[in-house]
């Protein structure tokens, strides 16, 4: 058995701290002891220390803070290389950019070296596991799992599957697209840490015999993860009512395909109405709230009010190439003016427990990420309260958990993460990608 320690400040949940005010656990001087690529213990260092053995490395981090790996719910890898391109709105965004750099992902060799400098982002933001797109090619989806497993990470991702409105370089068939979904999941799902996510792109762009053959395979693997888009923007609603005119809502064609379910996920809910979101509630559906990237193409504000009072599972997520940052810090950033804009006040220790604890909840995952829970996977990242002159100034004038917090929020990026760790073992070091 090898153990390592980390002694630092320390973050966790046991809850939601929207519904409970001691569901923030904190310790100014705490430790968090590492055996076997999972969590040990995890608690104040006075309480802990005995149980540090002789021989275990010990990392001294106390002017750091440890917090759960940070979770990304709804992200396109294959956008990494087109992130922060122009557009008068979605619809001709995903037509400029987005369609013609998946095309891309055809060659093995470009999807490859995309999903290795794609992860290398990720884990350099703190992010451990995220929900990928992939694009409509099947080796797209080998390459992203490929990076994944040689960092030994926590990944859910999945091949695209559209098979009109597309570009025909882009387009598969409700059988190929159906049998090339399942040798991948008989390949990936389970396979160490890999898991998978059946992937309609948006509804737009399947057919209805599509989705029949998504409904069969989500029927046919109850484990597996489901995600899409869904009410990201007002002209996308519209379409989606007229090819589906029978469905009550957009939400509603998902639906009627057996897609709502634990473990599924859909981006954006933007312009869902309170039947949708009960509807989400009931069934477990999770909303990735994408606020840099409903922001960027300028697809509204969502609803934090009314996800809260239909008790609509809510996590947040980057969405790039749409969203403007890979940073779930930036990500927090920008959610809390979201929320501001519609007259709800959205906490730091709120959005560290979306970010983390609240993500693995929604995703049926809390027994394996986004705590430092003993025996959880030991998936957590070191902040830095000094990483830039004015969030450390700031920061040394924290008189509170909340503001220290809201100051990585909103002052925070991809600098302030001095390390992050997958399984125990050390992925990413600020310092040494800076030499």
């Amino acid at each position: 058995m090898t153990q390592s320690a980390f002694r630092a400040k320390l973050l966790t949940f046991t809850g939601d701290p929207a519904q409970s005010p001691d569901a923030a656990v904190f310790h100014e001087d705490g430790v968090v002891i590492v055996e076997d690529g999972r969590v040990a213990a995890s608690g104040a260092w006075s309480a802990l220390k005995d149980r540090v053995s002789d021989g275990a490395s010990v990392q001294d981090l106390r002017d750091k803070l440890i917090v759960p790996g940070f979770i990304d719910t709804h992200i396109h890898y294959p956008q990494t290389d087109m992130i922060a391109s122009p557009a008068p709105g979605l619809l001709p965004w995903l037509e400029t950019y987005t369609f013609p750099t998946e095309r891309g992902f055809a060659d093995e060799a470009v999807a490859a070296d995309t999903a290795r400098f794609f992860v290398d982002e990720l884990l350099a933001s703190g992010t451990t596991t995220a929900l990928v797109y992939c694009t409509v090619h099947k080796q797209s989806a080998d390459a992203l799992f490929t990076a994944s497993e040689a960092k030994n990470l926590r990944m859910v991702a999945g091949k695209v599957l559209m098979d009109r409105h597309c570009p025909d370089f882009l387009r598969d068939t409700p059988q190929t697209g159906y049998d090339d979904s399942a040798e991948l999941i008989a390949r990936w799902h389970n396979n160490g840490r890999q898991m998978y996510a059946l992937t309609p792109r948006f509804a737009p762009t399947s057919t209805e015999a599509q989705l029949e053959a998504c409904e069969a395979l989500a029927k046919a693997h109850g484990d597996i993860f489901i995600q899409s888009h869904v009410a990201e923007n007002l002209d996308e609603v519209a379409w989606v009512k007229s090819l589906f005119p029978r469905q009550r809502s957009y939400l509603d064609v998902y639906d009627h395909y057996s897609l709502l379910r634990r473990r599924a996920v859909y981006g954006h809910c933007i312009w869902l109405d309170d039947e949708d979101r009960r509807r989400m509630a009931e069934t477990g559906a999770v909303a990735a709230h994408c606020p840099t990237s409903n922001l960027f193409l300028g697809s509204g504000l969502f609803d934090f009010a009314k996800a809260q009072e239909t008790q609509m599972p809510v996590t947040l997520a980057t969405d790039v190439g749409g969203g403007t940052s890979f940073s779930m810090l930036q990500t927090m950033n920008e959610a809390h003016k979201v929320a501001r804009m519609g007259g709800h006040h959205l906490t730091a220790t709120r959005m560290f427990w979306l970010a983390t604890a609240g993500a693995a909840q929604a995703l049926d995952l809390a027994d394996k990420i986004g705590t430092l829970a003993p025996q959880s996977e030991a998936d957590f990242v070191v902040l830095d309260p000094k990483a830039t002159p004015l969030l450390a100034r700031r920061t040394a004038r924290a008189d509170s958990l909340e503001e220290l917090l809201f100051a990585f929020a909103l002052l925070g990026d991809d600098r302030a993460v001095y390390e992050t760790y997958a399984a125990g073992a050390r992925v990413h070091s600020r310092e040494q990608a800076r030499r």
